[in-house]
């Protein structure tokens, strides 16, 4: 059976001759199954954005061709072997600046769901967790070459306990202490206790670059933004359980900007044989209990200049 041929409109060219930065498809979820060696594949349903820039003299891109480009590169993945999620969205560039050839920019990013197993921390229950994932990719032609950067994040739920409100528990129980007890039983009393604080909700993201023939594994993300809240949060607790993170979260108790510097030290740590101009972004948000309103602290630089301002400190 024949195919017939309809006209290229979009190859006209524009009323209104501008250059545009992104033009694409966003939204487009795919099935995904990563095999891994000696363990369960995993298996995802991550949301694509695709998007190539479009030069003043070009109508419209040919649109069809990025989720085709998707579904090519993840058919490639089915057929294959493990695949880091990052180099997935590198290859899709890659795809898309073949497929667009008048086009100069290509990026593509991907999010996903993660289940992931844990155990409670004091009765050792399994239960499963629900993290969030991302990957992106960005690519440009130089000359004939394509060069692309690709980064790997993930965002994680925790808990913290806010340290003023805890001080300003500390104080006003000394002087209620103090009408029976000397000050040294007082100070005593006061270490052993667990002190009370309001709490957050906190959710750490970490989005870094993966230097060429580099590796990092989402879980490194994952186990970062954990130990950099005042405690983890677990879905399944019994009593036990319970007690051991509250008491845990108050005996840490973190600042939004804390968890933001306990994230950078530990990347710095982790990956300091990385390249400087290495992208990294670190961020916090805390939804509060006893306000309205959320608190947020931010970190963008390279790892170079994060290197210098640890260093600095020491």
């Amino acid at each position: 059976m024949s195919i017939k041929c309809f006209p290229d409109t979009q190859d006209k060219i524009p009323t209104i001759p501008v250059h545009l930065t992104r033009v694409g498809v966003s939204g487009v979820k795919k099935l995904l199954k990563i095999e891994r060696e000696g363990k369960r594949p995993i298996i995802l349903l991550p949301t694509f954005d695709a998007f190539v820039d479009l030069p003043s003299k070009q109508r419209g891109i040919h649109m069809s061709r990025n989720p085709e480009a998707i579904s090519d590169v993840l058919e490639e993945v089915v057929c294959g072997t493990a695949v880091e999620i990052e180099s997935l969205c590198a290859e899709i560039v890659n795809t898309l600046l073949k497929k667009h050839k008048y086009a100069k920019r290509a990026e593509v990013s991907m999010k996903s769901d993660l289940m992931m197993v844990k155990r409670s921390p004091v009765t050792d229950l399994k239960t499963q967790e629900m993290t969030n994932i991302m990957a992106d990719a960005t690519g440009f032609r130089d000359g004939e070459e394509i060069v692309i950067r690709k980064m790997i994040g993930a965002e994680v739920i925790g808990m913290t306990a806010c340290p003023c409100a805890q001080e300003s528990v500390r104080e006003t129980s000394r002087e209620k202490l103090l009408e029976f007890l000397d000050d040294e039983t007082t100070e005593k009393v006061l270490d052993s206790v667990t002190l009370a604080s309001h709490n957050q909700r906190g959710r750490g993201m970490i989005m870094i670059e993966v230097p060429h023939q580099e590796v990092i594994r989402v879980e490194q993300l994952i186990k970062i933004i954990e130990e950099s809240m005042s405690s983890p949060v677990c879905e399944l607790l019994k009593r036990p359980d319970e007690n051991a993170i509250v008491v845990h979260a108050h005996e840490n108790p973190m600042f939004v900007e804390d968890c933001v510097r306990n994230m950078i030290q530990k990347i710095v740590n982790e990956f300091k044989h990385f390249p400087d101009d290495t992208l990294v972004t670190v961020r916090q948000i805390n939804e509060e209990s006893i306000h309205r309103h959320n608190a947020f602290a931010e970190k963008v630089a390279t790892l170079g200049e994060l290197k210098y301002e640890i260093e600095a400190m020491e």
